[in-house]
């Protein structure tokens, strides 16, 4: 692990030079200003790299691509979909999570925090990695996307045998420069309320995932929470 609030080094190794772009100096700037004007932004400072801080760049084996943190209190933690512990599961977790127990016939606990994915090699990558408390999608078009969208194609260019998952629209615009002969690229409707119905139930990709990985000699993720 980094130092709170730090790139992972493996990271820093990656994509170190992104930090110094004129487009990283002007969102930092912009988030300064914004905490100077009493904004409250989510995730916590320390939090806002956790997903490469929990998943190193070599120990990626998964990549699930979200677009914006939660913008409510005590949600947010840096990984995507993922909730801090006790905290009331957003409706699009609870619909992976019962893709997951139908898919696997396991009984998720009912913990939103996803870390014990992080920590086997899940990274939980949301495009934009900070928002204003109460205002989806606040901090969009500000350089963060510029940011992820450099660790998508280092991962895809430097890796291989790695599985992207893509639900929604978004996610898979973002995910259009991945190497499919390369990488195992899994796509469906969001798990929102809205589009889950119309082909996240029953997909399947959990022991999908799996069944790629175990293909490839490497253990397979305990999504079990």
């Amino acid at each position: 692990m980094g130092k709170a609030g730090e790139l992972h080094p493996s990271w820093q190794a990656v994509l170190g030079e992104e930090l110094d772009q004129p487009y990283m100096h002007k969102l930092r700037d912009f988030l300064k200003a914004e905490k100077a004007a009493g904004k409250v932004i989510f995730p916590p400072g320390p939090q806002i790299f956790n997903a490469f801080n929990h998943t190193p760049f070599d120990h990626v084996r998964v990549v699930i691509i979200g677009q914006d943190p939660y913008h409510g209190p005590g949600q947010a933690h840096g990984l995507s979909f993922s909730v801090q512990p006790g905290v009331k599961n957003p409706p699009s977790l609870v619909n992976i999570f019962k893709e997951i127990e139908g898919d696997l016939g396991v009984r998720m606990s009912g913990s939103g925090d996803l870390t014990p994915w992080a920590d086997q090699g899940v990274l939980l990558l949301n495009a934009t990695l900070t928002v204003e408390q109460a205002n989806a999608g606040s901090h969009q078009g500000k350089g963060w996307e510029q940011f992820t969208d450099a660790a998508i194609r280092a991962l895809n260019e430097q890796r291989e045998g790695l599985v992207f998952v893509l639900w929604g629209s978004y996610a898979q615009k973002k995910g259009a420069v991945i190497n499919g002969q390369k990488h195992l690229v899994l796509k469906s409707v969001h798990p929102s309320p809205l589009s889950a119905h119309r082909g996240f139930f029953g997909n399947k990709q959990f022991s999908g995932i799996n069944e790629y990985l175990i293909t490839r000699g490497e253990a397979p993720i305990e999504w079990q929470l």
